[in-house]
């Protein structure tokens, strides 16, 4: 390479090198990664949850439950109203719980009275329901 060219190569080489370098300390910083977004957390299907009754306040239903059993008429009836805002599948399975776990006080087949007090309330029992074993 003759000097002369060797001249020009060196003089482009430091303006590509003065170009390059010539932002700082101003040179734009690249873009942050963007990261997904979490995947939306599906809404249980009902039955699928604890209920959202306290379980103390179906106590009720067991003066509405012997008062049917005996064929007496229900005066004051405190159970339908706590019952009121479920679906019928979450009202069986929180009345079983209440059972299963005493609440109501009494020995009862569990499933025949989960039937007799949603009819009662004006709810359907599936007819292949039974109360879950845990």
């Amino acid at each position: 390479m003759t000097p002369s060219k060797l001249a020009v190569f060196l003089t482009v080489l430091s303006f590509v090198a003065f170009v390059v370098h010539s932002c700082e300390p101003n040179c734009p910083t690249p873009a942050p990664p963007v990261s997904p977004s979490p995947p939306a957390v599906p809404t249980p299907p009902s039955g699928s949850g604890p209920c959202p009754i306290d379980a103390l306040k179906l106590n009720v239903c067991a003066n509405v439950l012997n008062l049917l059993k005996l064929n007496l008429p229900v005066g004051n009836d405190q159970c339908c109203p706590l019952l009121q805002g479920l679906v019928d599948l979450d009202a069986a399975l929180c009345l079983c719980t209440a059972i299963k776990a005493n609440i109501l006080g009494i020995n009862v087949n569990a499933d025949i009275d989960v039937s007799i007090l949603l009819n009662h309330c004006g709810k359907t029992c599936p007819a292949d329901f039974t109360c879950p074993s845990n």
